[in-house]
């Protein structure tokens, strides 16, 4: 009893109590990705799919380079209840929430740039084109409230209350999953009513987040008055610290980009096996995003009230949960990768290319773990420009692996250069931590 009291303690259903709902939140985003396809997939025409699928791209990308807005939040808001600063907290909710309504119209007044630009560089046929068009100038409208649930998913997560993420996430895509079914299958309003369900669900989530968000403001007390929203020193170190993670996820992103156009220099089969296995790395991030989520909060928290211990038992506890959920993924997909793989294609020869590179989908949770983690870590305690260069740093290195790869001609060099990528993440920012811990001089506990 003493032992198991001693490796599983309170402390450890402290971080699971926060982690679980986040992971099974986060769970709910591919179940809404594929009721979108359904819904249009069983209308008179495949291009509707194709659409659907172009539309969101367009909308990933842009909404994509403000994904700073939740992480900011959470890392400065959690410093701030850190430091008791009641005040604080709140002017980090309202500069992110300016800042989301500003963009939010910006975007929807750069429409036709955007819409523009994203056709000639995908370039799909003529009747793809115009239902995504048609798709775009529906859900732009949702621009301010898509970036707006950002700042409140981020200052939720703050405040460590993963089970208001969790409520947020499964009511926002359950009515947008309802009325998908409704506008499309019952109204017939093809891709418009896809887009149409989801503008209602986005701004529907903003009420609903600003009710989750009651409790907590009374709780933590304070006033809306006088905390300064526009005060140029913090607005000046928001934008800063929003610069960082831009340029970090702009890095990640181009990263991606990279092993896909190489994937396709070795032929489309090949190209889509790994598209396929990278679906694994999509299922794996739902537990290692939420451990990172926990250690972003716990440690955010412990940063800023300069609690050295507090901070060292967040770092630890939430790396040891998200190992374990590694070592897990790894073993599950290991067991079950080629009914994994049989669920995700029926064609054989691009079945039989996924099973000859299953092995390093297998080991991306083991390779890609202490990223994940440490991302949490440097986010709660707001070190992003570190954050920043050792991406941009993990990129080059892994930019010259695939090339090689693509010039040898092995796609085992390029899941290999893939996994390094991942793991050098983790390395690096692993190298930088002791830098960060919180002064013991300085530190109260």
């Amino acid at each position: 009893m003493n032992r198991t009291r001693r490796w599983f303690g309170k402390g450890d259903r402290r971080v699971l109590t926060l982690t679980l709902p986040i992971i099974l939140s986060n769970a709910t985003v591919p179940l809404l990705g594929a009721v979108d396809t359904a819904v249009v997939g069983h209308l008179d025409s495949p291009h509707y799919i194709g659409a659907v699928a172009v539309g969101a791209l367009i909308f990933s990308y842009v909404f994509w380079g403000f994904g700073f807005l939740r992480m900011a939040t959470t890392g400065l808001a959690a410093q701030a209840h850190g430091r008791r600063d009641a005040n604080g907290v709140r002017a980090v909710f309202a500069r992110a929430a300016f800042i989301a309504v500003v963009a939010g119209l910006a975007v929807m007044v750069l429409q036709y740039p955007i819409i523009e630009l994203a056709m000639s560089l995908i370039a799909p046929s003529p009747a793809v084109e115009a239902s995504a068009r048609d798709y775009f100038a529906v859900r732009i409208w949702a621009s301010p409230a898509t970036l707006m649930q950002y700042c409140m998913l981020g200052w939720l997560l703050a405040m460590r209350d993963s089970r208001a993420v969790f409520i947020f996430q499964v009511v926002l895509n359950s009515i947008n999953i309802i009325l998908d079914i409704l506008f499309v299958q019952g109204f017939g309003w093809d891709v418009r009513g896809v887009a149409g369900a989801t503008v209602i669900a986005d701004y529907s989530g903003v009420v609903l987040g600003w009710f989750l968000m009651q409790p907590h403001l009374k709780r933590l007390g304070g006033t809306w008055r006088g905390i300064g929203i526009l005060d140029r020193a913090q607005l000046s170190k928001l934008m800063k610290i929003n610069g960082d993670i831009f340029v970090r996820t702009l890095a990640l992103t181009s990263a991606f980009a990279l092993f896909t156009s190489f994937s396709a220099r070795f032929g489309e089969v090949t190209l889509a096996a790994n598209a396929v296995l990278q679906n694994f790395l999509m299922f794996g991030s739902f537990a290692l995003d939420g451990f990172a989520h926990a250690a972003e909060t716990l440690v955010g928290q412990a940063y800023g009230a300069e609690r050295r211990k507090q901070f060292l038992w967040a770092v630890r506890k939430t790396t040891i949960w998200s190992i374990i959920s590694a070592v897990v993924m790894a073993a599950l997909f290991a067991a079950a990768g080629p009914w994994i793989i049989d669920g995700l294609t029926s064609i054989p020869e691009v079945r039989a290319a996924s099973y000859e590179y299953l092995v390093w989908a297998v080991i991306l949770p083991i390779t890609g773990v202490l990223g994940f983690q440490f991302d949490g870590v440097f986010l709660g305690a707001m070190q992003t420009k570190q954050w920043r260069n050792m991406m941009l740093l993990s990129v080059a290195i892994y930019g010259l692996f695939a090339w090689w790869a693509v010039e040898t001609g092995s796609n085992h060099m390029l899941w290999a250069a893939f996994n390094a990528f991942f793991l050098l993440r983790g390395v690096t920012l692993a190298l930088l931590f002791p830098t960060i811990i919180p002064d013991r001089r300085k530190a109260v506990g």
